[in-house]
């Protein structure tokens, strides 16, 4: 059986073509879920996306499931229990973000349930933008949508949300459909 055509930058690593063949590009509108990708991406800044990944399900257990919940009432015992968990990476400023950033969440859910959701999404219009990008060179590290929402997220005081954290979300949660033209998965996610 011959390996299918997908992006490159997954490269040959299993776990690497698993999220790509599975999870990244495909449409996510559950806030929760929207709420665990962006404050996992934020953790990203400055290293590569397998960093997070291979260490995702210890971020789970030390985050609570991300339960936003939880997460806001987080006080210096989990800080430095946080601080001390070798399984995540271990920086007080973006642990601290993730406690600024629950509380936030919750005020916005607090509004209507999806809330949340609805915000993201309304940078592409509440559906999927679809490029066709022929080769991983061509795909961009922001965009003016990405611009936008890292905008206004920070103008309401979430951190670690720049432009091109925003977009490297965007693409992971489906609201960009960045998979090259060559990629198998480019017309799958395009027909979800």
């Amino acid at each position: 059986m011959s390996t299918p055509t997908r992006c490159r930058w997954p490269g040959d690593d299993p776990q690497y073509c698993a999220y790509h063949d599975e999870e990244w590009g495909v449409p996510v509108y559950d806030s929760r879920a929207l709420f665990e990708k962006l404050i996992l991406d934020g953790f990203q800044a400055g290293l590569s996306w397998i960093t997070i990944l291979r260490r995702r399900d210890k971020f789970l257990d030390a985050f609570d499931s991300f339960d936003p919940v939880k997460i806001a009432a987080y006080g210096e015992a989990d800080i430095d229990r946080l601080m001390n968990d070798s399984g995540i990476i271990r920086n007080r400023q973006k642990i601290l973000s993730t406690i600024k950033n629950a509380k936030l969440y919750l005020e916005i859910e607090a509004e209507k349930e999806g809330a949340f959701s609805a915000l993201l999404w309304s940078f592409t219009n509440g559906k999927p933008l679809h490029n066709h990008w022929s080769g991983d060179g061509d795909v961009p590290a922001t965009s003016p949508e990405s611009e936008h929402m890292s905008k206004a997220l920070k103008k309401m005081g979430f951190g670690f949300c720049g432009p091109t954290i925003c977009y490297a979300f965007m693409q992971a949660v489906g609201m960009v459909n960045d998979h090259i033209t060559s990629c198998y998965r480019h017309q799958e996610v395009m027909r979800l």
